[in-house]
């Protein structure tokens, strides 16, 4: 049985533009730069997420670590920025990026490699199946006895920060590997 984690788990997403004619030297030398990125402690996974035909050679890359201090060690690594030059010569300037945490890591399983998230209607249906119990039992036990004594509008601010904390921390953590045969069905 594993250890509970005390901080979330942290994924860089990083957006790039493709110089036209340069999409398969760009997917390589991506897949260079995750094999890099999997040489460092806390590394979890990640993927290259193709552009949609309107989006003109927009490409997505996910980065994945165990916690934020690793996703920074590898963010701040010198075989990063290496990795950088050699594909700033096959992409646009001005790459965006952006540290996802939080809710939005949920549906990342802990112990396997990062996969394209679930369908959003299986994200909405589990995500569901933990706040409906949680609101149940707050709204049954906790706003009672607390709406006697404060305003009504504490009693909501605690119920849902109590919902909040319980979500990201035990309910989801819990939810998602329990599920995860059907969140992420094996490829045929």
């Amino acid at each position: 049985m594993s250890e509970p984690r005390s901080t979330p788990p942290a994924t860089a997403l990083v957006t790039r533009r493709v110089r036209r004619g340069r999409a398969m030297e760009f997917e390589r030398l991506m897949a260079g730069m995750q094999a890099a990125a999997a040489q460092f402690p806390g590394h979890m996974g990640g993927f290259l997420i193709p552009p949609e035909p309107a989006e003109q050679g927009c490409y997505r890359m996910l980065f994945a670590f165990a916690t934020e201090a690793q996703l920074q060690n590898w963010m701040q690594s010198r075989e990063r920025q290496q990795w950088h030059r050699r594909i700033a010569d096959v992409t646009h300037a001005g790459a965006a990026t952006r540290v996802l945490s939080g809710l939005e890591t949920w549906f990342a399983l802990p112990t396997a490699r990062t996969r394209l998230p679930p369908p959003r209607w299986k994200m909405a249906i589990v995500t569901w199946m933990g706040i409906f119990p949680l609101v149940l039992l707050t709204s049954n036990t906790i706003a009672p006895l607390l709406g006697s004594l404060i305003h009504p509008l504490l009693v909501s601010m605690l119920s849902t920060g109590l919902i909040t904390v319980a979500m990201t921390w035990l309910v989801m953590p819990a939810l998602v590997p329990l599920l995860s045969n059907w969140l992420y069905p094996a490829s045929a």
